[in-house]
């Protein structure tokens, strides 16, 4: 999709959009507590359905621009590399499956789909990097993370418990609610998606 002046300013406000969303973040109750949910994928997806997966790419990158601009990073950059990764996890396999048709079905399905491959990732990326690096960083070893997340939720006592019943719901929450948001607001935005500069 070529881009024109207008959409350019459009993809940088939801950037600018997506920060201030990422900055009222929060924990959820039995989740565990180094996670914080917020609805910063909601003008990320939203403007990938607008402008296409490049133009939601660079909102994601704006906004993590903005945020080390402001206030820097806490983890050597790598909770700013799992953020860019799990975004655009969820809003490429959402415009593969929605390629600018303007329908409610393909944007759910689109939606669905980058929940359950945002997820996946989620797990894995976890698993096999951030955590293993946190405890590096910190100086904590896997039991400590694990204690962590059994104070708010005894039923963690594992690794893959923690997966199970930790990463796993805490990601269909997260983006489960981001899809809900964006698609009953898609009859709102339907008259925008439709207008020709958007298209």
């Amino acid at each position: 999709m070529r881009f024109t002046a207008k959409k350019l300013v459009m993809t940088a406000v939801l950037g600018a959009m997506a920060y201030v969303l990422m900055l009222f973040k929060f924990p959820l109750p039995f989740m565990p507590p180094f996670m914080d949910f917020d609805l910063a994928m909601v003008p990320e997806i939203i403007g990938t359905f607008l402008f296409g997966p490049l133009a939601g790419t660079f909102i994601v990158l704006i906004k993590l621009l903005i945020k080390l601009a402001t206030v820097g990073t806490s983890s050597m950059f790598t909770g700013e590399i799992q953020n860019f990764i799990l975004s655009v996890s969820y809003i490429l396999p959402a415009w593969f499956l929605y390629q600018g048709k303007f329908k409610k079905h393909n944007a759910l399905s689109g939606m669905l789909l980058g929940t359950i491959v945002v997820t996946v990732v989620a797990c894995l990326s976890n698993v096999y990097f951030i955590i293993p690096f946190y405890t590096k960083l910190y100086g904590m070893s896997m039991e400590a993370i694990i204690a962590m997340t059994q104070a708010v939720n005894p039923l963690v006592d594992s690794v893959w418990k923690l997966v199970l019943i930790g990463i796993v719901p805490f990601n269909l929450i997260k983006y489960g609610v981001s899809t809900a948001i964006v698609y009953f607001s898609l009859e709102r935005l339907r008259s925008i998606l439709l207008r020709k500069e958007f298209t």
